[in-house]
């Protein structure tokens, strides 16, 4: 089972063009929230780049909230099919698990000219209790259980220690993405990926079952 969300009854129920006019709403809410954060998503100013009405825009969510917790969904989805569903073609284990952390450096990667929304939503969401923060967190938390999934795989195709906690690796690997967010975009070090790269290799040699050979690094430019 991937970590994408599952798309409602309501929504498959919609008429083609509905379903087509409302993808192209969320494709531009998708971009103003990458640049502006959820909360600086703009209903007035979607209309005008959607080329509709406020009144049109409302037709399709509802309310602001229901549009932020839809670009939220949006995003996953992007984000599982671009990282979690190509990891899926490398065997079990670390191979696989490796897959998933360069996927998902490669996407933070792309993502430091806009931003990521499961970051910046963090920073707005952390602490106002509601459905849009309750959105974003069971987002994450599909996320973080795929990854401890993948981890849990790696132990049992012996390719990580038998005592290996997978709630501590996946913090530790969640823990160097967001080191390369910070660094690379505030500070501008380009060299971000690199050692985030270099950390997942050490953190994956300490939990490395002893006669495992996949725990090499593999080679990257």
């Amino acid at each position: 089972m991937t970590p994408t969300s599952r798309t409602s009854d309501a929504l498959d129920a919609r008429p083609t063009k509905g379903r087509a006019t409302r993808a192209a709403i969320l494709d531009v809410a998708l971009t103003q929230a990458l640049h502006a954060g959820l909360e600086g998503l703009s209903i007035g100013l979607l209309a005008e780049h959607a080329r509709m009405s406020k009144s049109g825009v409302f037709a399709h969510f509802g309310s602001r909230e229901e549009l932020q917790i839809a670009v939220i969904r949006e995003y996953h989805r992007r984000f599982s099919a671009e990282v979690f569903e190509p990891a899926l073609r490398q065997p079990r284990g670390l191979p696989r698990l490796r897959a998933l952390f360069e996927n998902w450096l490669e996407r933070v990667t792309a993502e430091l000219a806009a931003g990521c929304i499961y970051i910046s939503g963090a920073v707005e969401f952390d602490d106002r209790p509601g459905a849009v923060r309750d959105a974003l967190v069971d987002m994450v938390d599909s996320w973080h259980a795929a990854l401890e999934r993948a981890i849990t795989l790696a132990v049992s195709e012996g390719h990580l220690r038998a005592d290996t906690d997978p709630a501590q690796l996946r913090f530790e690997i969640h823990g160097l993405i967001l080191a390369v967010h910070h660094d690379a975009r505030l500070l501008r070090r380009d060299d971000a990926p690199q050692r985030a790269r270099a950390g997942f290799n050490r953190i994956v040699e300490r939990w490395a079952a002893p006669s495992d050979a996949t725990a090499a690094p593999a080679a990257r430019g």
